[in-house]
């Protein structure tokens, strides 16, 4: 059995990392668009609108780091309760953000996160209920300084 070095145990694991992220890049281009995350998400039904109460700043002087939080109208009871929650940024290079999962235990379907937005832009929330209905809210966010730039 031959022993490798330092450089040869970097360019083999350079390699890895390269065949594992390159799957996830073109799924990303497939879907990258905000209208492509929603039908996914939605499976083409058209959500109705109330139930979300989404709470982000009007503007962001940073757009690295800006808080949203995020209610759902549910009795989070085993018949009726939220299952997942969708975010998207809609001018983001990946529009998809986050997907929060909520179960009948979760009490309240509510969280509160930190998300990174390129530019000014809408910010989108799809929620799935347990009996299939959709629900979507959305808020626009004036970004100063995009947090998704190279």
């Amino acid at each position: 059995m031959k022993a490798i070095n330092r450089r040869q145990a970097f360019a083999l694991g350079g390699g890895f990392v390269m065949l594992t992220l390159m799957p996830m890049a073109a799924d990303a281009e497939v879907t990258g668009d905000a209208a492509k995350w929603i039908e996914t998400f939605t499976g083409g039904k058209q959500p109705a609108k109330g139930k979300i109460a989404l709470d982000l700043p009007e503007i962001a002087e940073n757009g690295n780091t800006v808080p949203l939080s995020i209610n759902i109208e549910s009795p989070m009871t085993a018949d009726a309760y939220v299952k997942d929650v969708l975010i998207i940024a809609d001018g983001n290079p990946n529009a998809g953000v986050a997907t929060l999962s909520f179960t009948a235990l979760s009490g309240k379907a509510e969280a509160s996160i930190r998300i990174r937005l390129a530019t000014t832009q809408n910010v989108i929330a799809v929620a799935k209920m347990s009996d299939g209905s959709l629900f979507m809210e959305q808020k626009t966010v004036k970004v100063t300084i995009g947090g998704c730039g190279g």
